[in-house]
């Protein structure tokens, strides 16, 4: 009996993909749920399962196709005997050829090249089995390549050599030879798309002040160990941030709102976006009801959200909704920047880098580590009164965290 593969319904707003890579190829044996193909949407990467036990006999949608939901990936034959090929039963009557001998130390499937890297491995005339990949799923990058160094000992497989060249010109090398051009994932494209849409539809504005992180940093360097100890989560910084953007919020609930046709909308709720810049770009997952949680969870909750993003494991809901976001470029070494608006939210927060400056403190001169912060709003929603007090209700929090004990 045969069982067809087909795209699963992916989430409110998303009726497309791309086949981005099959995990399994005409002929393999597969176990029921083992993961087959990876999709990729505008918002995620998701796998499809195996629904039975069998053979792959058949793939419909090759990689880079564009498929809808409830179109036919493949087909699963249940019960059937692997076979070598789609073909290998074809004709009875040729006879069987012997079969190449294959070195010891190759592996079964020959490594996924990334097109520069395959150029780069053709270039140099390299057996890409003896290239390890580091890139997503084992993929050989064009850094594998340069940074790979031929074993001296020969390989067991023949790696023909490289084609003579004809002679290259005195003159400036071609375009072409300096360029490597690459089709737009789905990601990057809603990405380009949704921030230039806020661009074009908000009328976005920046704000700046400056914390002193002095004590809270005396306060996670007093606790931190401790905290580990009974949550089993390490204290950063970003639960602070987040327990005061929340505690500012609830006093400026214009921040927490956004505009759906001719009606404000104000959230009497908290659900955090926090950015993470993984491989195939920015993705914004949220903490729901983030004024519920307590600092080890909201840690816990970060953390495993972050994890999940850069494996690719998200899933729609993760990434839905959000009533305010928080992106942190001081990871990346970030000393200032004017964050983009996530739509349809009316804010985000942007951390940056903790470097010593010179400051005045009671008429002296002292070094303390500093953070410049940044609030990008609508100021369609937000005037400047209420994002310039946000920026100071967070400041006075993370100054001074006992607030964040008392809500004051």
């Amino acid at each position: 009996m045969s069982v067809q593969i087909v795209v699963p319904p992916m989430g409110e707003s998303v009726s497309e993909a791309t086949v981005a890579k099959w995990l399994k190829k005409v002929g393999d044996q597969v176990r029921m749920d083992e993961p087959l193909v990876e999709l990729e949407t505008d918002k995620v990467t998701l796998e499809v399962n195996a629904l039975t036990a069998g053979i792959i006999s058949e793939i419909k949608a090759p990689q880079g196709s564009n498929v809808g939901v409830g179109a036919i990936l493949g087909v699963i034959q249940e019960g059937a005997a692997a076979v070598s090929s789609p073909t290998a039963s074809a004709s009875t009557a040729a006879p069987a050829k012997p079969a190449a001998p294959i070195a010891a130390n190759a592996p079964a499937t020959a490594p996924v090249l990334m097109p520069a890297a395959q150029k780069q491995a053709g270039d140099r005339g390299l057996n890409p089995y003896e290239i390890p990949g580091t890139g997503k799923g084992g993929r050989v990058t064009k850094e594998d390549v340069v940074a790979f160094t031929p074993s001296a000992t020969p390989s067991a497989i023949p790696t023909p050599a490289p084609a003579a060249r004809a002679p290259q010109p005195t003159g400036p090398r071609a375009k072409g030879d300096r360029e490597e051009r690459v089709k737009m994932t789905k990601l990057r494209k809603v990405i380009a798309q949704r921030l230039k849409e806020a661009q074009n539809t908000a009328a976005m504005l920046t704000t700046f002040n400056e914390v002193d992180m002095t004590a809270i940093m005396a306060l996670r360097n007093m606790h931190k160990d401790a905290f580990e100890k009974k949550n089993g989560v390490k204290l950063g910084f970003m639960s602070f941030f987040v327990k005061a953007c929340i505690q500012a919020l609830k006093e400026l609930p214009a921040v927490n709102a956004e505009i759906e046709g001719d009606d404000l909308v104000y959230k009497n709720y908290y659900d955090i976006g926090v950015a993470v810049g993984t491989p195939n770009g920015l993705v914004v997952p949220v903490l729901r009801d983030a004024d519920a949680l307590s600092f080890a969870e909201v840690e816990k909750g970060i953390g495993d959200l972050g994890k999940r993003a850069k494996d690719g494991k998200l899933s729609m809901s993760d990434l839905s909704g959000g009533t305010f976001t928080i992106t942190n470029g001081g990871i990346y070494g970030s000393l200032m920047s004017t964050p983009i608006l996530n739509p349809p939210q009316s804010g985000i927060l942007g951390m940056h880098s903790i470097k010593e400056r010179a400051v005045v403190i009671n008429g002296k001169v002292e070094a303390r580590p500093m953070m410049y912060l940044a609030l990008s709003y609508d100021h369609r929603v937000i005037d400047g009164r209420e994002a310039v007090t946000f920026l100071v209700r967070v400041k006075e929090c993370i100054e001074s965290p006992e607030r964040l004990l008392i809500g004051v």
